[in-house]
């Protein structure tokens, strides 16, 4: 009859404990941080995408005009692709690093390649 008592008494300590992580947790100031970057990121990679349709549109009209794509363009394109990489990789929770202006350089080359 004392088995049953004991068992009770360790899952009320499991369930105190966990209880007091996610308390811990609730107050981190990390977590709450996080959120802050998560939502600035978000919004940036909104802006990103505009940008990324903007650059798109603008090759496009080059090599149609031109016959050649503008160089110029396609680095800005190839940027654009490594820094939305990045911030998808933060906002997943693949990485703690938090991309450019916050701990990052601008990258430079393909995604993958530039710091990561």
């Amino acid at each position: 009859m004392s088995d049953g008592f004991e068992s009770l008494d360790h899952t009320e300590g499991q369930h105190a404990q966990k209880n007091a992580t996610l308390q811990d947790n609730l107050r981190s100031r990390t977590t709450w941080l996080r959120l802050f970057f998560i939502l600035v990121f978000i919004a940036i990679y909104s802006i990103s995408r505009i940008v990324i349709a903007a650059v798109i549109i603008s090759q496009f009209f080059f090599v149609l005009i031109t016959g050649q794509k503008n160089e110029r363009l396609n680095g800005l394109g190839q940027g654009l692709a490594a820094y939305t990489y990045h911030i998808i990789l933060y906002l997943t929770f693949n990485t703690e690093v938090r991309p450019y202006p916050f701990e990052m350089d601008w990258p430079n080359g393909p995604p993958g390649e530039s710091g990561l």
